[in-house]
């Protein structure tokens, strides 16, 4: 019997790129976390299953490596699967890939299974049936360095904003794949036209809900951007992403 591997296909569309024509780290995570879903449905353990008892996922960290850009209209395909879970932490790998089947990137993600109600973390139990009929995969599509990203030693702060309903989703807090756009756009174009993304790691402490007043804070060291959305003195959450020069 073959280990279980959930895939979808997901045309690009020009909206999915940025204004250096390559794919968006927002629409990655977006295609990323749409696979997730996809997956946990089939597996029984999707939105609608949790939602009758009051429990959702909630990402804690996202990691991963891009090795080629996808050009516009061309078709990926999402490979992922469920890793057995590490008391309260379930991980999930992606492959992503290419039309012509070649790698274009591949992730990692840790989640934690919540209580709504009281935000207490629960375990692979609390999903009952779907855990004990869930066929875990152990294998890895990336090694991820660490699983904490670094703290800025001089960081700035670059802009302020309020999160508004828009960048929210059904947990009515601040969806983990539009702080990619949030932590980018603490770089101008001039600073990033001559630069490509090659890796990422975004880690989610806490939620930002509509209505909170969030201050970017950024560490610009060239080959990498450290990042933070703060609200007061509280670190909501934190990026690492790392640059090659752009080729021409």
């Amino acid at each position: 019997m073959s280990a279980y591997c959930y895939r979808q296909r997901f045309p690009l569309r020009y909206t999915d790129f940025d204004f250096k024509d390559e794919l968006s780290l927002s629409s990655l995570l977006a295609i990323i976390q749409e696979s997730a879903t996809g997956s946990a449905d089939e597996l029984g353990f999707g939105y609608e299953d949790l939602k009758p008892h009051n429990f959702g996922f909630l990402v804690v960290n996202t990691y991963g490596e891009i090795f080629r850009q996808p050009s516009f209209g061309e078709t990926l395909t999402v490979e992922t699967w469920p890793l057995p879970p590490r008391h309260v932490f379930f991980e999930r790998d992606y492959r992503v890939l290419g039309g012509d089947g070649t790698p274009v990137a591949a992730a990692a993600s840790r989640w934690c299974l919540v209580d709504l109600a009281s935000f207490s973390l629960l375990t692979g139990e609390a999903l009952g049936e779907a855990d004990r009929n869930c066929p875990y995969n152990p294998e890895k599509s990336i090694t991820v360095p660490n699983w904490k990203v670094p703290r800025m030693e001089q960081p700035a702060e670059v802009y302020r904003m309020t999160a508004r309903q828009s960048l929210c989703d059904h947990y009515l807090h601040v969806n983990n794949t539009r702080y990619a756009d949030l932590f980018l756009d603490c770089l101008p174009m001039q600073a990033l036209e001559g630069r490509t993304l090659k890796t990422f790691h975004i880690s989610y402490a806490r939620q930002a809900k509509e209505g909170s007043e969030l201050s970017l804070f950024a560490e610009d060291r060239g080959e990498k951007l450290l990042a933070e959305v703060r609200m007061g003195e509280e670190t909501l959450t934190q990026a690492e992403l790392t640059f090659a020069p752009k080729q021409v």
